[in-house]
Order: C-alpha cells, then structure tokens, then sequence
C-alpha cells in the first residue's frame, strides 16, 4: 500500500502495510510473517538474507529498503516511502563490508 494510504487502525493484514503489495506479502510469507505485528522484532538486513537463502537467488537490494521501511512502521515510525531508506541501507551494507 502506499504510504500516504495508511491507516494504523486498519492495519490487520501484510498489504495494509506501506510499500506491501501482493509480491511483497508473498515474500514476507515466505519468511513466515503472517501478521504486521510479527515484524516488531525482526531485523530488515536478517530478512533479506533468509528471503535470498529461501528463494535461492539474490533479489534487489531494494527489498532491504522495504523491510526496513515497513519495520520501523511497525515500531512507532511515520509511514514513508521505501526509497527514503535506500542512503541508510547503502550506507550499513557499506560500513559491514569495511569491518
């Protein structure tokens, strides 16, 4: 859903979340999230892994960007788009490598 369309008090299934729609649900399926509520103390970066290992494949690293944006959703955070999140996600993938 569009971030601008959010509702908190209607928020029941994945695509009621910003940035979900049907193939984003379907991948958050897949990690086992079944509710929004499930994703309160998952980690985006650990998301994305466990989707690539599941699936076999790597996938965009944009995917990181929506978990982290429906995530921090979850936690308290203003709806935004998930390109917002697309400098911090370069930015963490960059630092881990250097370490």
């Amino acid at each position: 859903m569009h971030p601008t369309k959010v509702d908190r008090a209607k928020l029941k299934k994945l695509t009621d979340l910003p940035n979900i729609g049907p193939a984003g649900a379907a991948d958050l399926e897949l990690l086992g999230i079944l509710r929004p509520d499930q994703l309160l103390e998952r980690d985006p970066y650990q998301m994305y892994q466990e989707l690539c290992q599941i699936t076999q494949q790597q996938h965009d690293p944009c995917v990181i960007d929506v978990f982290i944006s429906v995530v921090r959703y979850m936690q308290g955070e203003p709806a935004r788009v998930w390109w917002d999140f697309s400098l911090e996600r370069r930015n963490a993938l960059r630092q881990n490598q250097e370490s």
